[in-house]
């Protein structure tokens, strides 16, 4: 039974870890927003219909032309516009009944065929892939004798397609028009967008909210421009003549939902736990945002038996975080010096501009007297491999690079989804259960009509679904991978697991309980796993 309490995003739980003999204590920080974000935007407003859920969504006549997410329209999907083409009705149902029952057909087995087509699938898409479409293909399979005649056949699928239609099933009609795409299929195509526009809605329900993004992801997969629309919701921050209790985007996913505050939780305790003996340390975050992990960790050093370790680390930005912050990362070596200066902690930050995939040891700055800890946090998806850039594998090369510091300890959050080689239509239903158990999360948190819930999909979520649908090849950034592939990965540059000690684990049953919802918390084979419901989502783990 779900847990009843009022959230606000004012009063929401901070955390910190401090030294209590030799474990760790999470605690509430206060003031956590002073350190972490700059406003510069103000926050978007959308307004839904008063007489129904669903948002009023253009019609769709045609893939001539196309234009981003526009929230003066009450809705992320886009406008498309034609001046000559209008959508073709199915034949109607008297009809393609008719045909059914008076044709005759043969009855001749086609398992020999599908036995075959389907070891060519997980030949070419492996069993993961090929077993996610057999879920879908169910929904839609063609009786046996119609697929002699294409009449028929025709006239079959249509009728399957209007009895989906009438049962309202956002998911399947979802795939449905994913597999008419991948098989170039326009009429189809087309004629489901037009149906899905007047079902999917931004303040829906779950899956209606996200039906919205995968709609506009699928068009903008048409009309080639997902990398535009990923480039253009950016998580932004708002204006400083806003309200100061209005949070950043980001900032708000960050309250609503455990997600990001598990995965720094996790690998900071790890962190202080590898390096509590150590009088110098070297912090290496390959992609450290706000600084908002780091904040904890220095109170918690800080409070070390025998004094406070001097701190050094180094941070590598992106274009996303930069954007956000309205800055580079001086910005965030100014707030995080001011923190530690206030915990009494010697600190040190070094800034490295240059992308991961081209950084060398000499950029690193090394110093022998310093212990290392390097931080991989929901960054190392974006570090491109093989499937990207013609052989090169980056994502190997920095994670043995890595290995070549001799750190202490390595922490790695991800993400726990197989987006990365898989083809568009297996890619697209792994898509779309993914990210509907995140907004299932998110419903529990903030009312369906509520601004900042609005922003926080668009902007933070709604871009991550468009480039997975949307873009291929380089475009394709989000680049998701299962826990089981990094092992792999990290085993093979040399890495052995770092057990996860048993206070992580109830730290982080700690701060789910500040959660509504039905989260789930697994360790299993060495590694933790944050998941809703019976799907798991984040995974943290730690190597050495």
């Amino acid at each position: 039974m779900q847990r009843s309490r009022n959230f606000s995003m004012q009063t929401s739980f901070k955390h910190k870890m401090s030294y209590d003999s030799d474990m760790f204590n999470i605690e509430s920080v206060q003031n956590l927003d002073s350190y972490c974000f700059v406003q510069n935007e103000n926050l978007e407003n959308y307004s839904s219909s008063d007489n129904s859920s669903h948002s009023n969504y253009p019609s769709f006549q045609g893939l001539d032309q196309y234009s981003n997410f526009d929230s003066s329209n009450n809705s992320p999907v886009s406008k498309l516009q034609s001046n000559s083409y209008a959508f073709t009705s199915p034949n109607s149902l008297e009809i393609i009944n008719d045909l059914l029952e008076n044709e005759l057909c043969s009855t001749h087995t086609q398992d020999d065929l599908w036995h075959k087509t389907r070891e060519l699938e997980n030949a070419m898409l492996g069993h993961d892939a090929a077993d996610i479409l057999d879920i879908y293909n169910d929904m839609v399979m063609i009786p046996e004798e119609s697929e002699s005649d294409p009449l028929l056949l025709e006239a079959e699928k249509w009728k399957k397609m209007m009895e989906m239609i009438s049962k309202g099933d956002l998911k399947e009609m979802l795939f449905t028009c994913a597999k008419a795409i991948s098989e170039n299929d326009i009429e189809t195509t087309e004629w489901l967008m037009s149906e899905l526009s007047k079902m999917v809605s931004v303040s829906g329900n779950p899956i209606q909210r996200l039906g919205a993004y995968m709609l506009e992801a699928l068009v903008a997969r048409i009309a080639s421009s997902g990398s535009i629309i990923y480039k253009s919701l950016r998580c932004k921050e708002p204006k400083p003549a806003t309200s100061k209790e209005l949070l950043s985007h980001m900032h708000v996913l960050y309250e609503i939902c455990p997600y990001l505050k598990f995965g720094y939780m996790s690998a900071n305790g790890v962190i202080a736990e590898a390096l509590k003996d150590e009088s110098e340390v070297h912090i290496i975050d390959f992609q450290i945002n706000q600084g908002i992990q780091w904040i904890s960790l220095i109170q918690a050093l800080a409070g070390k038996p025998g004094g406070p370790p001097k701190i050094r680390i180094t941070g590598f930005d992106d274009s996303t975080s930069a954007y956000a912050r309205g800055g580079g990362l001086d910005i965030v070596g100014e707030r995080l010096s001011k923190h530690a200066q206030s915990c009494n902690v010697e600190f040190e930050f070094h800034a490295i501009g240059a992308n991961p995939t081209e950084v060398k040891l000499e950029d690193l700055k090394l110093r022998r007297s310093e212990a290392i800890a390097v931080n991989f946090a929901m960054m190392l998806h974006h570090v491109p491999d093989e499937n990207v850039h013609g052989g090169q594998n980056h994502r190997d090369r920095l994670v043995r690079l890595v290995k070549c510091l001799c750190p202490k300890v390595v922490t790695l959050v991800e993400q726990e989804s197989n987006t990365n080689e898989l083809p568009f239509l297996p890619r697209f239903v792994e898509t779309m259960n993914y990210y509907l158990a995140v907004f299932e999360s998110i419903d529990v948190s903030l009312p369906r009509e509520h601004r900042e819930r609005i922003n926080v999909e668009q902007h933070c979520l709604a871009r991550e679904v468009v480039n997975l649908v949307a873009c291929e090849g380089a475009e394709r950034v989000e680049r998701h991978e299962v826990l089981k592939k990094w092992k792999s990965c990290f085993t093979m540059a040399g890495f052995t697991p770092y057990p996860l000690s048993s206070y992580i684990n109830f730290s982080i049953k700690n701060l789910l309980e500040s959660y509504q919802g039905q989260y789930t918390l697994e360790e299993k084979d060495g590694a933790l796993y944050l998941g809703w419901m019976n799907q798991a989502l984040i995974t943290s783990s730690a190597w050495r």
